[in-house]
């Protein structure tokens, strides 16, 4: 029997190989969404998958299960930030101007990524931090530390222990976005997070930070 052209296209159709790449990118979007409205714990792999219009055997293949996923999920964020921040070459800016520009692309990120705040409060409430340190936040981290560092050897800053500086400049960071949902309450007829405000929220952070580290 001779099969018509609409079965040998859907016959063909049925055959295509996906990018494997896009294909896990799609399933890391959907997930991202999903795991930082209801964590691990809340998260369903059939949410997922409708999500990213994949099945979930295939989410299965690609990651095993909901936790190698979940894992996925929390690295990506630290792997982008540091990837990007390595490429600014900061090592061969004075100790103010990198520390300038590793704010305003730490805040651009977080723009482009507003929502990924809520990954870290539900890895912080339902697992107490578990997952979240296989993401190598301590290589994100050590760009800042090193800029700090520079910059007390240089006496451009003052004596400050850039660990704990760190972690305050990365609130001043992120906490514009995280908590977006509640402080746009505060003023709403203000749109926050139109590229005008963000401009200028980043200017009052960096001028906020210079003037806290400065000798």
């Amino acid at each position: 029997m001779v099969r018509s052209a609409k079965t040998k296209r859907s016959s063909n159709s049925s055959r295509q190989v996906r990018d494997p790449e896009a294909t896990k990118q799609q399933i890391l979007d959907a997930a991202e969404t999903e795991f930082s409205k209801h964590g691990l714990s809340g998260a369903r792999i059939e949410a997922i998958a409708t999500r990213a219009g994949v099945t979930t055997a295939m989410i299965h293949y690609y990651f095993e299960n909901k936790e190698g996923l979940y894992k996925t999920v929390l690295q990506r964020p630290a792997t982008e930030l540091h990837d990007a921040l390595q490429q600014l070459n900061l090592d061969t800016l004075p100790p103010e101007e990198a520390l300038k520009t590793m704010i305003r692309a730490a805040i651009a990120y977080e723009a482009a990524h507003p929502h990924r705040g809520m990954l870290w409060f539900q890895e912080a409430n339902q697992n107490q931090g578990k997952y979240f340190k296989l993401g190598n936040w301590q290589e994100t981290f050590a760009h800042v530390i090193k800029i700090l560092e520079r910059g007390i050897a240089e006496r451009k800053f003052r004596q400050l222990d850039p660990f704990l500086v760190c972690i305050q400049i990365s609130g001043i960071c992120t906490l514009y976005f995280n908590a977006h949902e509640n402080i746009k309450h505060l003023t709403p007829n203000v749109d926050r997070l139109s590229p005008e405000m963000i401009e200028k929220y980043t200017q009052e952070a960096i001028n906020l930070i210079l003037a806290g580290v400065r000798a």
